[in-house]
């Protein structure tokens, strides 16, 4: 495997401390970047998965995945990646129920004021109203953040395949091989820096022992950039076939025309991983969310009250009720609490599609299908 050449200029480690940016977090002088970094690493302590749990991970998303031309039947007797597995984790789902059969108990006790039953003619289904409409917003926010992070994660592909394609028709081979596999190594270290479910250690060198995505020289430059703090290293991987596009030009393999397309399509890779690194950074405001948590949170035990006072009551010791309306309007507290907690739930779960949510984007399929496909492109050959 070919190792970079002299055109690459490498800063060593006493070079990038001279710079004014190393130099500010050496006296101190950043203290909001060096709390954030301290908290991202001391969650990354407490989540740390092996190459075995992606890989698990992924084979769950692509089977739900698949699940979706099931028929209705079939649908409805899975519970993993559910609104009914989410709801059964949630606290505020079992509050909310436990409220409902208290006062149901409750109504059959004699000793209760009769006033209290006029918490059953309560307007508390105009907050349901209003609740509902702002977890539908904010699900159909989330949807589409989700939505454009893919497309992004389909730009970085589209990128890949059209660079094998020009690089493979006009340079040498070797030289088309090292961009793309520049390209692949910028594309798994670009989700090695933007989660911390996917890191250095079980995601990219595992990646690399199987594929040879870098040489030694390159990887102790990637060493040296801290891959899981951000997106430094697959931008420097980027620039390595920048140059290489430079070197192909001045040599006379491509014309300045074509060495202008491929920087297009290497920019835009570039812009379309970072463009994840910009999702990641400003998510949905948590003023936002924190409202809906409040909402749900007092709107759904209230809504067990006065559903449980209004579904009937006896005489006082029991006379006049029937265990129909008791089921009846257990039934709707439960389906009101699937709805208001689900939606809570999925809209918080799209907000971050490359996290460890069974739901999430299937990163690990995107980088094999990226490797597979444009390593066919080189591959391919004109027919006699």
């Amino acid at each position: 495997m070919d190792t970079p050449t002299s055109s690459f200029r490498v800063m060593d480690s006493d070079s990038l401390a001279a710079t004014p940016k190393a130099a500010e977090r050496d006296a101190g002088i950043c203290w909001a970047s060096q709390s954030w970094d301290w908290g991202e690493r001391r969650a990354r302590k407490r989540k740390k998965y092996t190459w075995e749990d992606l890989n698990t991970l992924e084979r769950k998303r692509r089977d739900i995945l698949r699940r979706l031309e099931l028929p209705f039947s079939r649908i409805l007797t899975y519970y993993d990646g559910t609104c009914l597995m989410a709801f059964m984790k949630d606290w505020l789902g079992w509050l909310t129920v436990g409220i409902y059969v208290f006062v149901r108990m409750q109504v059959r006790l004699p000793w209760v004021p009769f006033r209290v039953y006029d918490f059953g003619d309560s307007d508390i289904g105009i907050i349901g109203g209003f609740l509902s409409f702002f977890l539908v917003l904010f699900v159909n926010q989330a949807n589409g953040r989700m939505n454009e992070q893919y497309k992004c994660s389909m730009d970085c592909q589209r990128c890949m395949y059209d660079v094998a394609g020009i690089v493979d028709s006009l340079l040498p081979k070797s030289d088309a091989a090292r961009i793309v596999r520049y390209m692949n190594a910028a594309h798994v270290a670009g989700y090695a820096g933007l989660s911390s479910t996917y890191s250095k250690a079980n995601f990219f060198d595992e990646l690399d022992s199987r594929l040879g995505l870098l040489t030694p020289n390159e990887r102790d430059r990637v060493e040296s950039l801290d891959m899981d703090s951000g997106g430094d290293c697959f931008r420097e991987i980027v620039m390595w076939a920048m140059r290489l596009v430079t070197r192909a030009q001045d040599t006379g393999h491509v014309d300045a025309r074509t060495a202008g397309t491929l920087r297009d399509k290497l920019l835009k890779f570039r812009d379309s991983m970072d463009s994840l690194y910009d999702y990641a950074d400003q998510p949905v405001p948590f003023y936002y969310i924190h409202f809906l948590s409040v909402l749900s949170t007092l709107y759904l035990p209230l809504f067990a009250v006065s559903l449980g006072y209004s579904a009937g009551m006896g005489d006082g010791m029991g006379g006049g009720l029937h265990w129909t309306a008791d089921v009846i309007s257990g039934l709707i507290v439960l389906v009101q609490s699937i709805f208001v907690i689900g939606l809570r739930l999925l809209g918080q779960q799209m907000i971050d599609p490359y996290g460890d949510d069974e739901e999430d984007l299937s990163v690990l399929t995107y980088v094999r299908e990226g490797w597979e496909t444009s390593n066919r492109i080189l591959a391919s050959r004109l027919p006699d």
